[in-house]
């Protein structure tokens, strides 16, 4: 390690989760001063703080000053710190420390919740390549969601899911369904043109959202493609065996379930509809998808989860070219 890059910067939300993350604090601050880092703690509840603190950094030294980037909260707080790292070109290895509700980039990883583990991985060299949508000009680590009951996120009182956790999405979901109806959309890839009528879809990077650990059980993080499940209409009598098999992985099977991957994608529905970005809201249809492949570099337990890293850091240096 250079003697130069000797700071570490620490995003945390404070609200994320059971709100129990800040109590951590000394002990994080102290683990990194026992390997030889300075901290740099940034509270990020609200606002643009995280953008604005990566945005003053000078492009032409930081590099030389800085040695990774921690983000402490849930889906939304690391949402929010990677629209900001890609905005402001920020080449530096990103760490996650879950706190959140529900942590799906994090679960992908399978990165403990232990603050300890979480700790050791995060202070150690292991990283992986990971692929970044796009939808529009937001950008999403995990999912871009559509429709009535996946934005379940935004709906669910923040006590509810402190209190409750993972339940909340569920209760939250169940008294969405008699919200449910079909809408007229039209998807469209490189390849091919879809007209489906559909309750609601998700455009996956990650492998899980919300409360659904295997709602893409098929994903890679760093193929260069996005995985799109439609879920189409269906009668309700139908919608508890479809939803048994979201819990249990095996939806993409169904004939009610449209599953296909594309590296760009196309959203465009008859009638507006709610959309959400790693469960923050999302951005207004059309919804023009895309992929930064192997965009990110995430401090991992395991090198390498993927493909060669000289392969990897080629793309990653290509993708940075493209955008920039």
């Amino acid at each position: 390690m250079s003697e130069n890059r000797r700071k570490i910067i620490l995003f945390y939300n404070p609200s994320s989760g059971n709100g129990l993350f800040k109590h951590y604090l000394d002990d994080i601050i102290g683990r990194c001063q026992d390997e030889g880092y300075m901290v740099v703690p940034i509270r990020a509840g609200s606002g643009r703080l995280i953008y604005d603190y990566l945005g003053g950094l000078d492009q032409s030294t930081y590099r030389s000053e800085y040695n990774r980037i921690i983000v402490a909260g849930g889906d939304g707080t690391l949402n929010e710190c990677v629209n900001a790292m890609i905005a402001n070109d920020i080449d530096l290895p990103l760490a996650i420390m879950p706190a959140g509700t529900a942590n799906d980039f994090a679960y992908y990883f399978n990165i403990p919740d232990d603050i300890i583990k979480e700790l050791d991985i995060a202070m150690g060299s292991n990283y992986t390549y990971a692929d970044v949508g796009k939808v529009n000009e937001q950008y999403f680590i995990n999912v871009a969601a559509i429709g009535t009951v996946i934005d379940v996120s935004q709906k669910t009182d923040p006590t509810l899911k402190n209190t409750l956790g993972i339940m909340a999405y569920y209760i939250k979901g169940l008294q969405e369904v008699p919200n449910l109806k079909p809408v007229k959309v039209t998807l469209t890839t490189p390849d091919k043109t879809y007209h489906e009528r559909m309750y609601f879809m998700v455009v996956m990077n990650g492998k899980s959202a919300g409360a659904f650990k295997n709602i893409a059980p098929e994903s890679n993080i760093n193929d260069g493609q996005l995985d799109v499940l439609l879920f189409r209409d269906m009668s309700f009598i139908e919608l508890p065996s479809i939803l048994m098999k979201i819990m249990q992985g095996n939806h993409p099977s169904s004939k009610k379930v449209l599953h296909f991957r594309a590296d760009k994608l196309i959203v465009d529905p008859e009638e507006d509809m709610p959309t959400d970005i790693d469960g923050e809201h999302g951005a207004s249809f059309p919804l023009e998808f895309s992929v930064l492949h192997n965009r990110m570099k995430i401090m991992t337990l395991e090198e390498n989860m993927g493909a060669k890293r000289e392969e990897q850091e080629e793309e990653y240096d290509q993708t940075r070219n493209e955008n920039y």
